[in-house]
């Protein structure tokens, strides 16, 4: 790939594919929602291993050039004359073969408190009463408590991103990583983008929050969660109130960890959006109040 590869991770219903669909704006970038890369790309590392009889015949250069060689063929045409942007939940936990394939990768992860992510599938799950969702593998059965309790596993949706996003937030690769909460994301796009664009070392570019477009209606129906990856074309918060139960709600109100400084010792950034007080008077750049919590990233920081 001429112009480089970057990904985008983090936690489901945070803004991933917002952020895809902002991004493939710049004719320069091509980002879209999940990809099968990371599926492809761990079926290679099961077929180098020892699991497979062959293997012993293959050195470290060879795997390495085995694995790499999925992301280049992959992404052959499209990475010609752009920089890439892959989506999936799982390059969190493959940080070290990030670094080994593509030293100047960043990975941006999409965050949200995890009492809202959950909120966000309990939805989708009540506005398709005519549908059972592949997310819960089509099972007719559960309710809200089960549900949740299912997504927040280790092995579920929601756990296993949590688990991999703490692995990478913890794993020593803090000049690669930028943590983008939600709220950023949707109350401050322009601001959140300018940190991002600074971030991955590319030039500005005027995006239109106005017009954003995404389709992946024949995806979700497939899946039998319709609304899953649909992107509104305005960017905006939502302001709502939740739907789970109060006990449920407060069950994850501590998870969201890369709130408190205290538990981020490694000063991995992370974009958050803090409102500018109305009496206080500050210059229009200053007062779209991008709160980045720990310092910017800059380019090639270590």
């Amino acid at each position: 790939m001429k112009h480089g590869i970057h990904f985008i991770a983090g936690l489901p219903r945070s803004g991933s594919t917002l952020l895809a669909a902002i991004l493939r704006q710049n004719p320069r970038f091509h980002a879209g929602m999940s990809s099968p890369l990371a599926t492809i790309y761990m079926a290679m590392q099961t077929a180098v291993s020892r699991r497979t009889e062959g293997a012993m015949f293959l050195d470290d250069d060879q795997k390495q050039a085995l694995l790499k060689g999925v992301f280049e063929n992959y992404y052959h045409r499209i990475g010609e004359d752009r920089v890439v942007f892959d989506t999936n939940r799982i390059w969190c936990a493959r940080m070290d073969h990030i670094a080994a394939h593509y030293p100047d990768a960043k990975v941006i992860c999409c965050v949200r408190h995890v009492s809202w992510v959950l909120d966000s599938i309990e939805r989708l799950v009540r506005r398709n009463i005519y549908d059972l969702s592949g997310i819960f593998g089509f099972e007719p059965g559960g309710t809200v408590y089960t549900r949740v309790t299912r997504l927040a596993a280790s092995d579920g949706l929601v756990g296993f991103a949590i688990d991999a996003l703490r692995e990478a937030f913890h794993g020593g690769h803090r000049q690669r990583l930028l943590l983008v909460d939600y709220d950023a994301l949707t109350n401050n796009p322009a601001g959140t983008l300018t940190v991002i664009y600074r971030f991955i070392g590319e030039a500005p570019f005027d995006h239109d929050f106005e017009n954003v477009e995404f389709d992946a209606e024949a995806f979700d129906a497939n899946l039998g969660t319709p609304g899953l990856h649909t992107v509104r074309r305005k960017v905006a918060p939502l302001g709502q109130a939740t739907i789970l139960p109060p006990d449920l709600f407060e069950r994850f109100a501590n998870d969201a960890f890369w709130t408190d400084p205290s538990r981020n010792p490694q000063k991995v950034p992370v974009v958050r959006w803090a409102p500018t007080p109305r009496p206080r008077r500050r210059p229009p750049e200053v007062a779209a109040a991008l709160d980045v919590a720990t310092p910017r990233a800059e380019p090639g920081a270590a």
